[in-house]
């Protein structure tokens, strides 16, 4: 795993502390059953605060794996 992965990684494990980290590169929102829109909203700020960056309404509803979101912040990073 990169950095950004790391530090997403870690905003999943303060969401879902018993989600192994085996499981994060393959886990969504359709996959895990306690990821509702309460758990999507705390994970997101949870991302946004870790790396300085805003979500929009639209992100919060596309945005909807671990990967999405590391691609997401990966390019926002990226960006500047």
């Amino acid at each position: 795993m990169n950095d950004i992965q790391n530090r997403v990684s870690r905003c999943f494990a303060n969401v879902f502390p018993d989600l192994p980290d085996s499981e994060l590169p393959k886990v969504s929102m359709a996959s895990l059953a306690r990821w509702d829109s309460i758990a999507q909203v705390t994970l997101l700020a949870a991302v946004a605060e870790e790396f300085s960056i805003d979500f929009t309404a639209e992100d919060f509803e596309e945005l909807t794996s671990f990967a999405l979101i590391t691609d997401y912040v990966t390019a926002k990073v990226s960006r500047g």
